[in-house]
């Protein structure tokens, strides 16, 4: 018991503490100290104003350091409020993020997505594949330009299979043309831990809401 008071009372203690209590506090350890140097120093060779000029500014910066941190740890936690609100307003809506998983709708049986072109390209090619990696189609798209491109292929022969997935080839002439998969997705809860903004997602996985492409 005598432990658990120690620990309640050195709590309590700490949380009283405010940055601008020990702020205060630095301050008047400084002024003491410095009052303390005037009245002891050496009558032959006093403190000059320059010296004295000195102490007072680096404890005046110190000071707005602090006030200085004090304020971008308040617009820290304010931003991570108006993220948490900001990415409340996606539940319920399909979002666009990073991956190769294509999605398929039960009601057609096609599966589709999008992806970005980082260049020009005269051959595009994707390639549907299985689970474990075996290529099941083909969609030659010739000619694409640069930048998002959306797609979809008849999947309902393969209703069996738990997931699909795609690749992108794409070349310009004999250069290759890098592209970026996308993977759609429902967001379904939202979260924040450690500043930290998360979207719980359909499909089982959470990701950073910073993580989120598009809103479909």
């Amino acid at each position: 018991m005598a432990i658990d008071g120690i620990t309640s009372s050195s709590s309590a203690t700490a949380s009283s503490r405010s940055p601008s209590n020990d702020t205060a506090a630095m301050q008047d350890r400084f002024l003491k100290l410095l009052v303390a140097q005037i009245n002891n120093q050496d009558p032959l060779n006093p403190m000059d104003n320059a010296q004295m000029t000195t102490q007072m500014a680096q404890i005046n910066t110190v000071s707005g350091i602090q006030q200085v941190n004090q304020t971008l740890q308040g617009m820290a936690s304010q931003f991570a409020s108006m993220q948490v609100l900001q990415a409340a307003s996606l539940v319920g809506h399909e979002v666009l993020l990073p991956g190769s998983a294509l999605t398929r709708d039960p009601a057609t049986g096609m599966a589709s997505s999008a992806f970005d072109l980082g260049g020009n390209a005269s051959q595009v090619k994707i390639e549907v594949l299985s689970p474990v990696g075996q290529v099941l189609g083909t969609i030659n798209s010739g000619a694409m330009t640069a930048g998002r491109h959306s797609f979809s292929w008849d999947a309902s022969a393969y209703a069996n299979y738990p997931t699909l997935n795609y690749r992108i080839a794409a070349v310009n002439g004999q250069q290759s043309v890098a592209a970026t998969p996308y993977t759609t997705d429902k967001v379904l809860a939202v979260g924040s831990a450690n500043g930290t903004v998360s979207v719980d997602l359909q499909s089982g996985k959470s990701v950073p809401y910073s993580s989120i492409t598009a809103i479909l």
